[in-house]
């Protein structure tokens, strides 16, 4: 009687004991990889010091008004009630959105055409990838201003092409929808090449054995390409549309530098009429021409709730074609 009614008593303590070992283990498992953890610290670090905390100082500082050298003065919603109706944030939204439409839909068709013909080709396929992928690593800065020149007004390729075609000139660097063309064709022609390389590392992994059987059916090309290519790469083809939204979206380098010269008012005005004046222009416009730092943060912020928006807009479209 005794000893039964002691084996509770005597194994309480010795469960405890045994729950206890695996934890104690597995903190002394996780201190013996110090030596790893300190390796790959200097890039926690890094994002903290360059990532994490000017995120956070970025929103701490929307809700205060600063010059950069002063005091800051507390200012809670207002700034963000005024970009709201800031008629010339809503310029720079709407242009932002056009040149995304104009640039992004007909560059990514182009990419995949380009992917489907890279994909078939028999000879020189390294020679192929190679071209099409040089515009992404060229300077943006050295490429905008050759496109500076081909749409030059007096002297610019692309004028000359249409007065060989009997066509009047275009100022396509001083009238609304001319700007809005000059920066659509640079990002066009500098994403095309890294698109179609992402659409050809997804043409590799389609079966052969479905174009073989489509060719037995009497199916053409046309009919392949809409019927079994664009369905099978529609996972590719969600991938790079956001990330295509996103770069878009927040387009710099290419309007900044191709309309520099064309306002004498400031190098971040877009153009004449800040017609190519992008949403990221106009933050720098207000944070560095206009000192306003606490409003040009809204700015930031603002920017990102439209690419968050945009992007999941993008991503539920494409994955209800996939129903």
């Amino acid at each position: 009687m005794t000893g039964i009614g002691a084996a509770p008593t005597l194994g309480a303590p010795a469960d405890d004991g045994v729950r206890s070992v695996p934890a104690r283990a597995k903190a002394r498992s996780v201190l013996g990889y110090w030596r790893l953890y300190l390796a790959i610290s200097p890039f926690y670090l890094l994002f903290l010091c360059f990532g994490l905390i000017p995120v956070g100082f970025s929103l701490y500082l929307s809700f205060h008004r600063w010059d950069g050298l002063g005091s800051m003065e507390y200012a809670g919603l207002s700034q963000y009630r005024y970009l709201l109706s800031d008629a010339q944030f809503w310029n720079s939204l709407t242009n932002t959105l056009i040149i995304w439409a104009i640039a992004t839909l007909p560059m990514l068709f182009i990419a995949l055409v380009t992917a489907v013909m890279l994909n078939s080709a028999v000879r020189f396929k390294n020679f192929y990838r190679f071209a099409y992928f040089l515009p992404n690593v060229t300077s943006v800065v050295a490429v905008a201003i050759i496109f500076t020149s081909i749409f030059s007004t007096n002297f610019g390729l692309a004028n000359a092409v249409l007065q060989g075609l009997g066509l009047d000139q275009v100022a396509w660097l001083n009238t609304d929808w001319g700007i809005k063309i000059s920066i659509a064709v640079l990002m066009t022609w500098q994403w095309t090449g890294y698109n179609a390389l992402i659409f050809l590392a997804g043409l590799q992994t389609i079966p052969s054995e479905l174009y073989e059987a489509a060719r037995v059916d009497g199916a053409g090309p046309v009919h392949t390409f809409f019927r079994i290519t664009v369905p099978m790469m529609r996972p590719i083809i969600l991938f790079t549309l956001v990330v295509s939204t996103v770069t878009g979206l927040q387009s710099f380098t290419e309007p900044q530098v191709l309309l520099a010269n064309t306002n004498n008012t400031s190098t971040f005005a877009g153009g004449p009429g800040n017609s190519g004046q992008t949403m990221v222009l106009y933050f720098f416009q207000q944070s560095f021409d206009n000192n306003d730092f606490g409003y040009g943060a809204a700015i930031a912020w603002g920017i990102f709730l439209v690419v968050a928006i945009f992007s999941i807009v993008n991503w539920r479209l494409v994955q209800r074609g996939e129903k």
